[in-house]
């Protein structure tokens, strides 16, 4: 639970500072839409994929994962957030999921 709500911090902040930033979106709802996306990542990709592969992988697809949900999001709700912002939440998300795993949760990366 400590990990999650760790997770939750860090990526929630990362999102929805960007979002707000970038879009023309409500504080409150880029947290909402950070809280789902933090939600997938989680149940997808430190409960399934970190544990069955490794962090270099695991971390790859939660950069893909980021990318995609806030893609979808920005098509679906008309925001006005361009493929480069996009890629730039993906990227700051996977540094920091990448230092959460190599340096928090090792007990949980094998080698």
């Amino acid at each position: 639970m400590l990990k999650f709500l760790l997770k939750f911090l860090v990526n929630g902040l990362i999102v929805a500072t960007y979002l707000y930033y970038y879009t023309e979106i409500s504080y409150w709802s880029a947290v909402v839409v950070a809280t789902g996306l933090v939600v997938l990542a989680y149940l997808i990709g430190d409960q399934i994929i970190l544990r069955a592969t490794n962090n270099a992988f695991a971390t790859v697809c939660d950069v893909v994962l980021a990318a995609g949900y806030l893609g979808l999001l920005s098509y679906l709700y008309d925001w006005s957030l361009s493929l480069g912002e996009t890629v730039m939440i993906a990227l700051t998300l996977g540094l920091a999921e990448w230092l959460m795993h190599r340096f928090l949760f090792q007990e949980e990366i094998r080698v």
